[in-house]
């Protein structure tokens, strides 16, 4: 099961082309969609933008996305957020939006309120789709914070998702496996940045394509 997931992309529309090249050249089955879809747009433009994009989506909001982006996406996209579907063998459970920041942003939520949103569908070996990361894992900002949310971390360390995918934190790309998890930020894709992510017989691998990579 091979698919590509980007976040991040901020209605940088000018980019979707390039996301269709790789979609069509490492023939990606699926896109997940981790969220800030828009630049504080509207739901009727994430949907536009969505539509554009030539495969199958998976999406949950991000942080920068309206309240009303899971409603208004349904007719061209997967809406995943708060919910579950099966892709491949696995069950896939997202969750948008982000913890709470600084910036008072469009679509944040409070730590309970995130922990009861993924554990309601959760379960042992998931492939876990949040905006936001688990808090000390690919969570640091250029001032050394950690800004993840400790609800999302403590989802992890109930269910052990196989996969467990976040955008948010721009700065923050990259691949680690912590106790059998495979955590991954791919970059903002307002900037290019993407990952294509394959699972076969239980293995995960992850390639993280930058900018200049096509």
């Amino acid at each position: 099961m091979k698919f590509l997931v980007i976040t991040d992309l901020h209605q940088n529309t000018a980019l979707i082309s390039r996301f269709n090249s790789i979609i069509s050249k490492t023939n990606a089955e699926f896109v997940l969609f981790l969220g800030d879809v828009t630049d504080f747009g509207t739901g009727e433009q994430a949907a536009e933008i969505l539509s554009e994009l030539k495969s199958k989506v998976y999406v949950i909001p991000g942080n920068c996305d309206p309240l009303n982006l899971p409603e208004k996406i349904r007719d061209v996209a997967v809406d995943m957020h708060g919910k579950a579907a099966d892709v491949g063998g696995f069950r896939l459970v997202g969750l948008g939006g982000s913890n709470i920041t600084i910036f008072h942003t469009a679509f944040e939520l409070e730590e309970e309120d995130l922990y009861e949103g993924l554990r309601k569908n959760a379960c042992e070996g998931m492939i876990l789709m949040t905006h936001a990361p688990s808090f000390g894992i690919l969570d640091e900002i250029p001032s050394g914070a950690h800004v993840g949310s400790p609800a999302i971390k403590r989802i992890v360390d109930e269910f052990h998702p196989i996969l467990a995918l976040s955008g948010h934190i721009h700065e923050a790309i990259g691949c680690k496996v912590i106790d059998g998890t495979t955590f991954v930020n791919p970059g903002p894709a307002k900037e290019g940045y993407c990952a294509v992510i394959d699972i076969e017989d239980g293995k995960v691998n992850v390639d993280l394509i930058g900018p200049d990579q096509s």
